[in-house]
């Protein structure tokens, strides 16, 4: 049952918060865990300091082919992997990528495709063939400690284990954020690699991500206007609202062992709304207020973007996601932009159905064509 399907974000037969209810319910709401929540600054400046938080010095991308493109169906298909930054113990990390596009000459646009929590870029194999069917390059990458970069581990392992190892740093020392940052840099990094192709359309560059993938996208693609598309599926939430509302099980459950070492660490029984704010603080900082995705959404105002959440959704809880839908809806309106902003909520848990999908690519793929 598809609850709302539209091109202007309007919601019909679901209900919206405002703004102004969203800016009452911060104003009104005990602080949570008896600490203020910080007022975020406005969308432009939160941008400057996202992109200031994850800078890191720049490498060459040095790409590499893992293996031969291989031409089948009317596709190319490449394997291969590039630098993205020199870590602090002097390793080069680097970026393992699976590229398909069409088997003839010319310029491209892109469509980079991102995996959830435990995937990896091959799962992700059918979207970039879909997208090369409509002569669309399709790009994916493993997500930090996922895929060729989980030394081994399977799913979400080393995931997981880089998260518990970043919350455990000692305060003052420096860590990774493998907790979406560290692979947004990746993403930003992609976009750098993907603009030396000669086939590629530098001017329709998109982004799409499931999940995990789904948040990295609107984390990514929000403060880099190279990319012209973006759609988060079953990734639209606020991660604020969900500790206020009491719904941050979904959420903390993804990586759950992380959470019940932070837990532990803090001398609480059992994972709780005290040990997500603390863990999420540290690892993901800022994403409560100035990088929320209520604050970074009305930054597409102007470029095209898609959503689909679902109605019964616990890791993305409605009553956040609709929050920042209507941020988003505000934005496009006074960007005369309507038109480029669709969403659609289903009456679905956390899962991309079938006609999610077909939306998501008929329409990014109409947005990215010249």
């Amino acid at each position: 049952m598809i609850l709302a399907s539209f091109d202007n974000a309007t919601f019909q037969g679901c209900a919206m918060m405002r703004l102004s209810g969203f800016l009452l319910l911060l104003a009104t709401t005990i602080p949570l865990l008896a600490q203020e929540v910080p007022k975020p600054p406005p969308p432009a400046e939160a941008k400057k300091n996202l992109l200031k938080l994850l800078d890191r010095p720049k490498v060459p991308a040095a790409v590499k082919v893992l293996s031969e493109p291989k031409e089948a169906g009317g596709f190319v298909t490449e394997h291969y992997d590039f630098a993205s930054e020199k870590k602090a113990d002097g390793t080069e990390e680097r970026v393992p990528a699976l590229l398909v596009r069409p088997a003839k000459p010319g310029k491209f646009p892109v469509m980079i495709v991102l995996h959830g929590t435990g995937g990896n870029k091959e799962s992700q194999l059918s979207w970039l063939k879909e997208y090369a069917k409509r002569d669309i390059i399709g790009v994916a990458i493993d997500a930090r400690y996922h895929g060729e970069r989980s030394g081994g581990a399977k799913g979400s392992e080393a995931y997981v284990a880089a998260i518990t190892k970043a919350w455990k740093t000692p305060t003052g020392q420096p860590h990774e954020h493998p907790f979406y940052y560290d692979t947004v840099w990746d993403l930003w990094r992609l976009l750098d690699q993907l603009e030396t192709r000669p086939d590629v359309d530098t001017k329709h560059l998109g982004m799409l991500g499931i999940s995990m993938g789904g948040i990295q996208t609107w984390l990514a693609a929000s403060v880099d206007d190279r990319v012209s598309v973006a759609a988060p599926l079953i990734g639209v939430q606020s991660f604020l609202v969900s500790l206020e509302n009491d719904k941050w099980q979904g959420r903390a459950n993804t990586i759950k062992a992380a959470h019940e070492a932070a837990a532990k660490d803090l001398g609480e029984p059992a994972v709780n709304a005290r040990v997500c704010r603390a863990l999420w603080g540290k690892v993901i900082p800022g994403i409560l207020d100035q990088f929320d995705c209520p604050n970074l959404l009305p930054l597409f105002a102007g470029r095209a973007l898609f959503i689909a959440n679902g109605a019964k959704d616990p890791n993305c809880p409605l009553e956040g996601a609709k929050i920042a839908i209507a941020r988003a809806e505000e934005a496009f309106e006074k960007a005369n932009a309507k038109d480029k902003l669709k969403v659609i909520i289903e009456d679905v848990a956390h899962t991309v159905t079938p006609n999610a999908r077909e939306q998501a690519i008929e329409w990014t793929s109409k947005m990215l064509k010249p």
